[in-house]
Order: C-alpha cells, then structure tokens, then sequence
C-alpha cells in the first residue's frame, strides 16, 4: 500500500524581512495561513498590561477599506473556514483556513487588518468590556488560576509572574499616553521585519510563494527590532521546585534546552508502556497520570511542567520525586538511537496528517545533534544519582510501520504480516460464522486517497470504556488515526478517522481492548460553564432514556459505517469488526419529534456566570428542509455575533451554526455572559431571531454559491465528509446525500428562508434550551 504522500518545505526571506515558511501538500482540500508577529504580552510597557492582547482583538474591528461585515473573521465564517488569533507571552498568532479559491481575498484581509486598523476610540471602548469579560471569567476559572499558582515558584521579576490578561483598570484607553503607547506597540512591531508569514494549501510551491510576495506588498517594511531578554527564571542555581495543588503534584523543572528537545523528553516521559514511568507510579497506586509539557520556552528559557495526577496515598509527593529523579537519571544514560528513530518517525507522520491550519502552524524542527546535546547537558545539570531501578525503554509503536510486503506461514493471499489472524469473510463464513451486515461500506467519500474513516455505534454497551482505551487512542494518534467516542443516551460511538494504512492493526487492538476492558469512572474534568451545557446537551436530544450501569456485552448490539476504504481493506476490516463484542444489527434509530414544544433542561455547572444553549432542529428530516436552515444558519453567522458579542457585549463565548446530534439537524446559539442573566439572554435570542426576516430582506445573495461549495467533494476533508455522512445514515438519507444538499442549497430562495426563519420562530420543530438556571416562564416545559 503506497506510504501517504509528503509535503515539500521551502523557507525564505523576502525583501522587506517578511520570513515565509511554505508547506505544498497535494493531499489538503483547503489552504491555511499563520502569520506570527514577534511581540506578546511581555513586551509591553509596564504601565500598560494587557495592550498586546487588546490591540490583537482591535484589529479585527475592520478598516476603512474592509468593514467588520467584510472584514478577515466575518468573511472566513462565510466561506465556512477557521479564523482565530492568540496573543503569548512574546508573540501574537494571526491564523485561518479556507477553501483555495477564496484563499487569496483571506489573505488581502489578514495583511490590511494588521496594516491598517481604525483604532477608534468608540471601538476601543467597547473591545475593552470584552477583554474585561474574558478577564472576569480567567479570574474565575480553576485552571487558569492553578496555572497562575504554578509560576510562583520562580523569580518575582520575571515577567511570567506578572498580570497581562488586560481589564478595566490596566487599559485606560481615555488617557493620551495610553493611546500613544498603543499606536508606538503598532508602529514597532506590526510591520515587516517582525514578522513571519507560514502558508500551506494542495498549491504547488511557486503559487504559495507569489500569495506570499504579494501579501508581503501591503505590510508596513521595517527591519527586525531584539525583544529586550527576560531576567533569570530563577534565583541563584536553582534547576526547579514542587508545587502541589489538590490531587495534582508539579515538578516544575528550569532549562536552556531547544523546543524540539523538551518535545522528544515529554514524549517519553508521558509514555503508558510498561517498565515506564507512568506504570511504575499506578503499580505503586502513586499516581493515575503523568502529563508533562513545556509551559514556557524563550531565549534559552524553559519551564517544563510535569503534572502528576496523585493516586490514594498521604506521602506521595517525596516518593514521586525520588522515582521521578531516577528514571531521569536512567533516561539521561541510555541509548537514545532506537527512540530518536522513533521521534522522526512520530514527526514524519505527523506531517503527512495534519490538516492546513494545523500545518501552517505547526514550526517545530527536527531533532539535530546540538539539541541533543543540549537536552543531556540540561539533564545533567540536575545532578542527578546513578539510577537504582529497572526501567525499561518504551517498545515501538506498531502502527507508525508500515505491515510487510511478503506473505508469510499461516496468512491467506492479499494478507500481511499485520493482518495475522485475520481470516477472509469467506473463511469466517465457512467456519460458520455470520456475515457482518450490519458493517456498512459508503461510496459517497472516493477511496482513491490516504484517508478513510470508520464508525462503530453500540446500542446497550458498558459504560466507563474510554479510560481504559486511551493508550490505544495516543498510539493511534501518533499514527495519524484519531480514535473517539461519544455518548448519547443509550449509544456509544467510536469513530475511527485518518490515515487508512494503519486502520486495520487499530481496529484489531481496540476489538482486543473492548474484550478485555473494566469499566472505570473517573471524575468528570471541570469546564466553563458553556463547555459543560455542551457536553451535556446530546444527552437531551434523544427519547431514549441513557443506558444503565449493568448493561453489558452480552446484550449490546452494534452497526458501522466505513467511508473511503479500498476494495482490499475492506474485506479485512470486515473480518476484524465480526470480532467486536456485543451482537451485529442494524439498530432502529429515530429522530425525537418535539413538533412545537419547547423543552428546558437545568444544568448545574461550577460557574456563576449565566449560560443558555438553544438547539432548534428543523421542522422534518427532509434535505430541503435542511438546505434551507443551513443557508438560514450561513446567513445569521455574522449578523448574531455582531449584534450580541460586539454591539450589546453580552458575553465572550457566543456563537451559532448548524449542529448535527445523532443524525436530527438543527441551529445551535450559544451564549456566556458575564453581566446579563439567564432570562436576559433569552430574551436577547428571542429577539435577534425576530428580526431574521428584515434580515433575509436585505441580503439578496444570501450565500447560496459559497455555502454550496463547502460540501462539495474537492473541498471537502475525508473526515468532515464523514461526519456528515454518518449522521444522514443515521437520519434515513442515501449515499448522495452531499451532491443533493449541495444542489438543494444552490436552489433556495428567498422565500425558502423566509419560511425557515418563520418556523424557527414557532418552533416548529421544537426548541431544546440547556441552561445553568431555571425556566425562565410558563412557555417553556421543565425537564429538570
């Protein structure tokens, strides 16, 4: 089976000092741009916490030349793409992705937001009640807070114990020297030199370097300004310290070694294998998990954390760093050879299956020899013992091979080394052994390519699987094959996506995994307010009541889908799915019918602030029904942001759009707020869909040609074409469900919308609210 197909790499620098990196990869539907500005929160002047991330979010409030409505993040979010920024402690990223015909208008609008912002005061001054929202909810938030806790182990002056989330107080945009020293941090650093431009899209390297040259074009030119150096991480010789904090222990360790080199420690360090690490501490009931990750890494400064998760005993903490020490010290003296031809195959691989976005984004280096180098000296500048234990390095991952060619003793013709035990369905069929009709083969995704997909859907499996199946899930991943799970009521789905060369060894070890598997329960992991509704509103958009605890394997029943497979995997994923536990059906699904009613679920969450999720699902399963609330959902988008996240500033987290749950299509609104409560938010929904019907009158182009474009095939990721076609098998729709969306969606009018915005407000199909606080009034019905 051909290997998948490489990406070619080009770095350079053009006249101005713009620094381009250039990624061409045939196998991308989309194209994506990262331009990074070498300037974060830690440049700032003292007086001024916060600037950085201000006039990051000020730049997306459009130009004189493009308005907000036509500005990068509203135009993106019509052509269906991904659009964000984030401000760090010495750079501020600047990222999308689009589909390649509409990749240069992104582009034009990324360089004239940075070049060119209004910067007005009125902007300003309501910007700044969102950056203080954001700022409320960090206060608030446990992780957030842990992280802060975390940094007081260093050096008072370094500025990573310092505030820079920006608020109220830290931004006085009415006084001249604050808006002076604004306009200085533009001028210094949003210009040419201080810049690096990173591109990756299926276009061949000379076209991505002309999109490069002429964005380079509209840049300010100026020349690469040194950010001052920070003072010492920490005082005197000190390497790190401990820090614990509830069932979590920190080992905060200080460093000079490069990115790439904490990266191949951190791999190795949160290694499950045997003989590691991690399952030396859970034998020893010491600790569940070990995370560890560069928190901090600048001009030759490192902090690397690793997160201990404590298990059940009082005096773990000087037992862990004892364990800790000596596997670094066995670690530090070993023979790396095997596990850095590891770490280039885990980085190969990773470069043949990262989306566009990912890839442009992605700026890690090979692992050289100077790193290496660098990486021991850190380690031993600890001082370190001799190691007393007997560790083991981690073994291979078996599915970053590619299975051999030749046929050996035992396998059939057509079969490989890793398919061993695998018999053809004609030999599981002459054993007696029954056909799995209930694995279904969709040619609605071409099997042409590297990528494919497979969904398994149980109905009455155990509960608490997904524990004891994360060791699979990180060697898969490291393969370019993402595994995951949802449950909804009374079903459990794994999806299987990505690279479909190591997908049947995957599949093997989770049907393996499955069978072998003890339920567990660990405590849910806390989440803002709006992030918990979501995980929990599947649970209600379904009739069946959720599964119990005693259901089991031997009453459960199971279906799947497989999507761009070649003819000769399917056969041996066929043969490997009739060893999944429970019994192969096609199992009954049906949409629940809320035909007017309007549904309240309370949720109880950590947080105060008020959170409200709204789903509407469309009137009938019908793809005309649904083309006509996705074009309605496509045109709102921007308009719904506008009005509650810019003009009213009700909250952070707001958003809408299409949202599919178990096959029933729908709109989903979401809002946090800060300020306004449960009630208000309603209302402020209820009124913004009101006014959908001036709306559609005064968008004559509603959208219909670009929102077609995004499911049409070309276009199309394997794995959004998959999702998608999963859930129209599970609502009844054929094969063709893309191309008829596709046309239907071509074809609505205005007076189709009109009529889905009228059913959106009776609720014809049903609203579904999930909310942090009780039923507003008598309209609604509580659920609880």
């Amino acid at each position: 089976m051909p290997a998948p197909a490489p990406s070619h790499h080009l770095h350079l620098t053009l006249a101005n000092g713009l620094r381009v990196s250039l990624r061409h990869a045939p196998r991308l539907k989309r194209c994506a741009a990262a331009l990074r500005v070498a300037a974060g929160s830690h440049d700032v002047p003292l007086a001024w916490p916060g600037l950085a991330h201000f006039l990051e979010h000020l730049l997306f409030l459009g130009t004189e030349r493009f308005p907000t409505s036509e500005g990068l993040m509203a135009y993106v979010q019509r052509q269906g793409g991904q659009v964000n920024a984030s401000t760090r402690e010495r750079t501020t990223d600047f990222f999308f992705e689009l589909p390649e015909p509409t990749f240069a208008d992104g582009l034009e609008r990324l360089a004239d937001m940075l070049t060119h912002p209004r910067l007005t005061l009125d902007d300003q001054l309501r910007e700044r009640e969102v950056l203080h929202a954001e700022f409320v909810a960090w206060s608030q938030d446990a992780k957030a807070q842990q992280q802060v806790a975390l940094l007081e182990g260093l050096a008072a002056g370094h500025p990573l114990r310092g505030f820079h989330a920006g608020n109220r107080d830290s931004l006085p945009v009415e006084r001249e020297a604050f808006q002076q020293a604004l306009r200085e941090f533009h001028q210094q650093f949003y210009q040419s030199g201080q810049m690096t431009l990173s591109l990756a899209g299926p276009q061949p390297l000379e076209a991505l370097e002309a999109l490069a040259q002429r964005f380079s074009e509209a840049l300010t030119s100026g020349p690469l300004r040194p950010q001052d150096a920070p003072p010492a991480l920490m005082p005197g010789q000190a390497q790190g310290y401990q820090h614990l904090a509830g069932n979590h222990l920190h080992q905060v360790i200080i460093g000079n070694a490069p990115r790439e080199a904490l990266a191949f420690l951190c791999t190795w360090l949160n290694a499950s294998a045997p003989g590691g690490l991690l399952a030396e501490l859970q034998a020893r009931d010491l600790a569940t998990a070990v995370q560890a990750s560069v928190v901090y890494h600048y001009a030759g400064q490192a902090v690397l954390d690793i997160d201990f998760t404590l298990g059940t005993q009082d005096e773990a903490a000087t037992q862990i760093q004892a364990l800790l020490h000596d596997w670094l010290s066995f670690f530090a003296h070993s023979d790396w050879t095997s596990l850095r031809e590891e770490f280039a195959l885990l980085a190969t691989r990773q470069q043949q299956t990262l989306g566009a976005l990912a890839l442009a984004r992605h700026d890690s280096e090979n692992l050289s020899e100077p790193a290496v180098t660098a990486l021991k000296t850190m380690l031993d500048a600890l001082q370190l013992p001799p190691s007393q234990h007997t560790w083991q390095l981690p073994p291979n991952n078996p599915f970053l091979r590619p299975p051999l060619k030749e046929e050996r003793a035992g396998l059939i013709r057509g079969q490989t080394s890793a398919h061993r035990g695998l018999r053809t369905f004609a030999q599981d069929r002459s054993r007696g052994r029954k056909e799995v009709s209930a694995l279904a083969f969709s040619p609605a995704v071409a099997n042409d390519g590297d990528e494919a997909a497979l969904y398994l859907q149980w109905r009455g499996a155990p509960a608490g699987l997904e524990g004891a199946l994360q060791p699979l899930r990180e060697q898969a991943r490291q393969a370019g094959v993402e595994v995951s799970f949802e449950t909804i009521g009374p079903d459990w789905r794994v999806s299987i996506t990505g690279l479909h060369e190591p997908m049947p060894a995957v599949l093997e070890a989770l049907v393996h995994s499955l069978n072998q598997a003890q339920p567990a329960f660990p405590a849910a992991i806390p989440l803002i307010a709006i992030r918990e509704l979501l995980r929990a509103l599947p649970v209600y958009c379904t009739e069946i009541a959720p599964q119990d605890s005693e259901a089991s394997w031997a009453n459960a029943r199971w279906q799947g889908l497989g999507l761009g497979f070649p003819a000769a995997l399917e056969a041996v994923i066929k043969t490997a799915a009739a060893r999944l536990p429970g019994q192969p059906a096609n199992l009954e699904h049906q949409v629940p019918d809320l035909a007017g009613q309007r549904l309240w679920h309370e949720v109880t969450t950590d947080s105060k602030e008020a959170a409200v999720l709204l789903f509407c699902p469309t009137p009938s399963q019908t793809l005309a029904d649904e083309a006509a609330w996705r074009l309605l959902g496509h045109l709102l988008q921007g308009p719904f942001y506008q009005r509650l996240r810019v003009e009213l500033q009700i909250g952070y987290a707001v958003f809408s759009g299409v949202r599919q749950i178990n096959g029933q299509t729908g709109l989903l609104f979401g809002v946090q707020s800060p300020s306004v409560s449960v009630e208000g938010i309603i209302g402020h929904l209820q009124t913004f869909m009101q006014q959908l019907p001036a709306l559609i009158r005064r968008n004559a182009d509603a959208g219909n040609q670009a929102l077609a474009q995004q499911f049409a095939p070309q276009t199309l990721p394997v794995a959004s074409a998959a999702e998608l076609l999963w859930h129209a098998r599970l609502a009844g729709h054929s094969s063709a469900y893309l191309g008829e969306l596709q046309q239907l969606i071509q074809t609505r009018t205005q007076d189709d919308m009109q009529r889905a915005a009228q059913q959106l407000n009776d609720a014809t199909g049903g609203w579904v609210c999930v909310a942090n606080g009780p039923v507003v009034d008598e309209s609604w019905q509580s659920r609880g």
